[in-house]
């Protein structure tokens, strides 16, 4: 069994969450992944919360991911933002990973909002690109393990699992704001070290167009939850085999920081556009 998911640690991590914010009441949730934090700055903080605040989180053990959730205003409307994020290769199993999602449901939120740094398969560095379906390729699924009710069904369908309605409002956000914006299939491995050319060769044949080390567990669950799921990935540097240069995370920062103009244009946007969206 690949370590299960803990629904104890889930409970209580929204228990803290829910105690220091009993009047929250966000529409949705952004997780800003490796070299995102800087898109926290277009918001209303009305509240902050550090990771080593909430049981099970954790310190996040990344370059560039803050360990902060913030209570957020804008547009009338609150929202939840995780700077930062856990990853599966760090050795701590699901639960940490999934704990922005569980908190996001439990909150009686709707929309489930990711980004993170990628490599470009199809795509080039500083290209922004929208997700419209994933590979897992990490070689494990958050849910294998005794089934829990609160995280949906046993066999969830995954048919949309990025949902259309959010993917049409971004590219929507993206003319608004004159971002150009790319759409893709990404394809998740689990790290922490990079590709090999031949697996990049492998995930194109297969229909990727970017590939990372993150998003795909929590995108998995949170559809699951009945989250509505966007996600956006910023093209930091081309994949494997493709480019000479050899691959580092100081590069994806170096990418992101560059691309944070465009960021910052299309992220009030995609804000402003999901809280006027209505759902059942």
């Amino acid at each position: 069994m690949s370590d299960p998911i803990n629904i104890n640690i889930l409970e209580n991590a929204w228990a803290d969450v829910n105690k220091k914010w009993p009047k929250a009441k966000p529409f949705g949730s952004f997780v800003l992944g490796s070299g995102w934090g800087d898109a926290i700055n277009i918001f209303n903080i009305k509240a902050e919360l550090a990771y080593s605040e909430i049981s099970g989180f954790g310190k996040t053990g990344v370059v560039g991911h803050a360990g902060k959730l913030s209570l957020v205003e804008i547009k009338g409307k609150e929202f939840f933002v995780f700077q930062g994020r856990r990853h599966y290769y760090e050795g701590e199993g699901w639960t940490p990973v999934l704990i922005p999602a569980y908190i996001t449901m439990k909150s009686g939120a709707k929309i489930f909002f990711l980004s993170n740094a990628a490599g470009g398969i199809k795509y080039a560095p500083g290209d922004l690109m929208v997700i419209t379906g994933h590979i897992n390729a990490m070689g494990a699924n958050p849910l294998i393990g005794p089934h829990h009710s609160e995280l949906g069904p046993r066999f969830p369908d995954q048919s949309n699992t990025y949902c259309p309605e959010l993917i049409k409002v971004m590219e929507k956000c993206a003319a608004k704001a004159k971002v150009k914006l790319k759409k893709g299939v990404y394809v998740a491995a689990s790290g922490p070290s990079y590709e090999t050319p031949p697996e990049i060769k492998f995930y194109k044949a297969i229909g990727a167009d970017a590939v990372g080390m993150s998003t795909v567990p929590e995108a998995i669950v949170a559809n699951s939850m009945g989250l509505r799921v966007g996600a956006m990935s910023c093209i930091t540097n081309f994949a494997a085999g493709i480019s000479p240069v050899p691959l580092s995370h100081k590069e994806v920062v170096e990418t992101l920081d560059a691309t944070m103009p465009n960021i910052h244009r299309l992220i009030p946007e995609i804000v402003k556009a999901f809280s006027e969206l209505t759902f059942n």
